[in-house]
């Protein structure tokens, strides 16, 4: 088998992931479900070992002799480029390659609602992406990259683990650094791009005390800071952003994070009806309720805040979900599986709820 095949087929089947496990068929991940692909053979431990020098550099397998771990970005000229991680299990390897297209889709072809394209046009702040693995965190990241490369001259620094979506110079100047090949760590090279000139700096993971610590800074002296974490809703991604600080800077933190943070936007790809998946998008706005609430210590009630504020953009997932079903998207099974309480989601639903 070879690897460029395996990865025209990912897009021939409308897939986002493809699994190569040695001693198993090739795996596709389509529309969120894991689909074995029975007509091909069992991938040998050689083709394995074939495949990795194929698409990898000797930097990158001698990083990967010693770490026994790797991500790094593959493009196919003609088809699309793939984020790849490779590891380890019972001494063979194993692939997963996430799709990431050429093209940039727009906050309109994602279905996004108008608040987003609001916020990318903030000058200064902090706007955190965040949701589980494979939600779609760095495609909604790199469509508010693209608005703004669209719309407003301004010099954008991205710091991403690896470079997902290229992003070519349209009104803006646009550099990509990549940890590990451009930089060695989040934390450094966001120390150095606040002295690139910076108007707008994306973190592709706030994954540390430095590194966020670092952020909340370039957000406070005036620059427009993207960040993405792995978190389900607005009120741990405050709590997880303030429990990463040692206890007697918690207070302190809690200040700083509610004159900075304009929004938290918390997304989940849902089964959509007809095919293929769409988002589910809890938002939270920076806005006089919602800081005075972090600044307090009570993020646990930004939700109660957040689900009486539609007309201001907010909305909590439940809610999304209701609009979602109003609208025939996806299916009331579906928003059930998802919803964060199913009761409350019911009652969105029965109302007729509708943020418009």
């Amino acid at each position: 088998m070879e690897i460029n095949d395996l990865l025209k087929r990912v897009l021939d089947k409308s897939a986002s992931d493809l699994h190569l496990i040695v001693g198993t068929p090739p795996v596709l991940r389509i529309h969120g479900d894991l689909i074995v692909q029975k007509d091909l053979p069992v991938v040998s431990q050689e083709e394995a070992q074939q495949m990795l020098s194929t698409i990898t550099t000797k930097e990158h397998i001698d990083f990967f002799n010693k770490e026994r771990e790797l991500d790094f970005a593959y493009s196919v000229p003609g088809l699309s480029r793939f984020r790849v991680n490779v590891l380890r299990q019972r001494g063979t390897l194993s692939f997963a390659f996430r799709l990431v297209p050429f093209k940039i889709p727009t906050l309109d072809e994602l279905g996004m609602p108008p608040v987003l394209k609001q916020l990318a046009m903030k000058k200064r702040g902090l706007i955190l992406i965040t949701g589980q693995t494979g939600s779609g965190k760095s495609t909604t990241m790199a469509a508010l990259i693209n608005h703004i490369n669209e719309n407003e001259e301004r010099n954008i620094i991205t710091i991403e683990e690896p470079i997902e979506f290229l992003h070519q110079n349209k009104k803006c100047i646009i550099a990509q650094r990549e940890v590990g090949s451009d930089t060695y760590s989040f934390s450094k090279a966001l120390i150095y791009a606040l002295r690139h000139d910076p108007d707008v700096v994306v973190v592709g993971e706030m994954r540390d005390l430095a590194t966020i610590s670092t952020a909340i800074t370039a957000a406070e002296t005036g620059h427009l800071v993207f960040g993405t974490l792995h978190t389900y809703d607005a009120p741990q991604t405050i709590d997880r952003i303030i429990d990463v600080f040692p206890s007697e800077q918690q207070p302190q933190i809690r200040i700083q994070v509610a004159q900075i943070i304009e929004a938290v936007v918390t997304q989940t790809l849902i089964h959509k009806v007809g095919g293929g998946r769409v988002a589910a998008l809890e938002i939270m706005l920076g806005t006089q309720a919602t800081r005075y609430l972090i600044r307090e210590g009570k993020a646990h009630q930004l939700h109660s805040t957040m689900q009486t504020a539609s007309r201001e953009g907010m909305q909590i997932l439940d809610q999304a979900l209701a609009n979602l079903v109003a609208a025939n998207k996806i299916t009331k099974e579906d928003a059930m599986l998802n919803a964060a309480d199913v009761e409350q989601f019911k009652t969105f639903l029965n109302a007729g709820y509708s943020r418009n």
